[in-house]
This record gives C-alpha cells, sequence and structure tokens, in this order.
C-alpha cells in the first residue's frame, strides 16, 4: 500500500484489527504509537496520519498479536485529481479484468466503461468480477499503489451501442482497430495540442476478437476515429494501458 485510503466515516474511527489496513500497517510497515503513514479520503483529501493508540488483539487463527490503531489524520493536498481519459473497453477475460482495472486507475484515467460487444464472449459480463464490489475494489487497488484518493468511474453496458450514447459529442474520439486503421494513435495524439474546457479523451478498446463491421461504422458515426499502435495484435488489457500511457503522455500528464 502506497497510501492507506478510508471514507469519509471511517477517517475518525478506530482500525479494527483485523483490516487490511491495519494489518498492513502493522505487519509490513511495522508502526507504532507515534508512527505517521500516508493516508487520505476516498474521493477527497492526501495527507498524514498520526498514530494516537495501538492495541495489541490476539488472533487464534494465526497465533500472532494484530493491532488496533487509533490516529489522526492530516489532510495536505487534493489527492492527485484524475485525468481527463475515458476508457471505453470491450469485456475482457475476467483474469485481464482484475489486472487492467489496477493499470487503469493507477493511471489516471477518470471513467472506464467495460462494454459488451458482438464477438466478445457474453459469459463475461456475468463473472461475478464485474459485479460493482469486486470491480470497484480493483480500482480501489489501482488507486493506492498510485498513491492517489480518486477512485475511476465505473460503468456497465450490455452494447456498444448503448455505452456510446453516454459518451460527450465534445470529446476527442478514439478508437483502436488493426483493421484498416486510419494512421497511428500517436501521429493522431500529435495533432491533439490541448483540451478544452471539460473535454475529455474517449480510447475505445475492443475485446479479444476485436470489433464487428457494423460496431466499427457505428463507431464512425459518432466521430470516433480509427487508429493503431503498429501492426502487432495485443490482449485487451496491454492494448488499454499502452494507449493509455501514450494518450497522457502527449497530452503531457506525465511530464
Amino acid at each position: 500500500m502506497n497510501i492507506c485510503l478510508f471514507t469519509n466515516e471511517e477517517i475518525n474511527k478506530p482500525l479494527d484489527a483485523r483490516d487490511e489496513r491495519a494489518i498492513h500497517l502493522n505487519r509490513v510497515l511495522h508502526k507504532n504509537e507515534g508512527d505517521t503513514f500516508s493516508a487520505g479520503i476516498i474521493g477527497g483529501q492526501a495527507g498524514t496520519a498520526t498514530i494516537t493508540k495501538a492495541v495489541e488483539v490476539p488472533n487464534p487463527k494465526t497465533g500472532k498479536n494484530d493491532v488496533q490503531y487509533e490516529f489522526s489524520f492530516k489532510g495536505e493536498s487534493d489527492g492527485k485529481p484524475l485525468f481527463p481519459l475515458i476508457m471505453i473497453i470491450g469485456f475482457p477475460r475476467p483474469i485481464q479484468l482484475k489486472r487492467l482495472l489496477r493499470d487503469v486507475a493507477a493511471l489516471g484515467a477518470c471513467e472506464v466503461h467495460l462494454t459488451g460487444t458482438e464477438l466478445g464472449e457474453k459469459s463475461y459480463m456475468q463473472s461475478t468480477l464485474v459485479e460493482r464490489g469486486a470491480a470497484y475494489q480493483m480500482l480501489l487497488d489501482g488507486t493506492v499503489q498510485a498513491a492517489s484518493t480518486h477512485v475511476p468511474e465505473l460503468f456497465l453496458h450490455s452494447s456498444l451501442k448503448e455505452c456510446l450514447e453516454s459518451i460527450s459529442e465534445n470529446d476527442i474520439k478514439i478508437t483502436l482497430d488493426n483493421i484498416r486503421p486510419k494512421g497511428s494513435l500517436e501521429a493522431l495524439m500529435r495533432g491533439v495540442e490541448k483540451l478544452s474546457e471539460n473535454q475529455k479523451v474517449v480510447a475505445a478498446i475492443g475485446s479479444e476478437r476485436g470489433w464487428t463491421d457494423k460496431e466499427r461504422e457505428l463507431l464512425r458515426e459518432k466521430g470516433f476515429k480509427i487508429c493503431s499502435m503498429g501492426s502487432r495484435v495485443m490482449r485487451t488489457e496491454t492494448a488499454a494501458t499502452v494507449s493509455a500511457s501514450i494518450i497522457l503522455s502527449k497530452l503531457g500528464f506525465l511530464n
């Protein structure tokens, strides 16, 4: 954990000894009364927590003592606001989805839209990982990795058509595709000098077998420019993280 995140309600309460954050503070960071650690409020400020009390509690399962912590929190920054990048992603395999959500959150995308596609495996959408609680935890893990406090919003859509109805006409829209691309993502982003107020970049990545011709036409109609990242075919999770990195770099957010 690069930061311990709490809700507004939790930030003023003792941290239970069985909580994974308390276990991390105890067993990994070896924190005691008087020590400090990086902390933040989800969706709010980041800062420093000072441990005011540490009480050992026996754990009969492990035979070791866990520690319950009481602490005070001081906000010091805005917690690294998210970047104006929206990711539309065709449902990948559940094991890929875990890594994908963590990495996209760590990079700082502001929204993630998971969508069903015509060639995507329908059973992936029924996975317990796409339930809001489990998927949100993956996004939270990525946010902690980035030492941020702001978690990307997550949206689930049954089809690409439904998904695109939620995208603003004012945004810059890009879709990755190895079939008849009009240029490279890097070249396209070189032409984007600066985003206007409230404008975002939307990057759409298909599921494992890509887009159908019908979906490509739908994307064109909605103003998406079709581009590629070279001739190599990437996994959905790889394409998502690489494209997000290129876009954010070209916009100057990774300087």
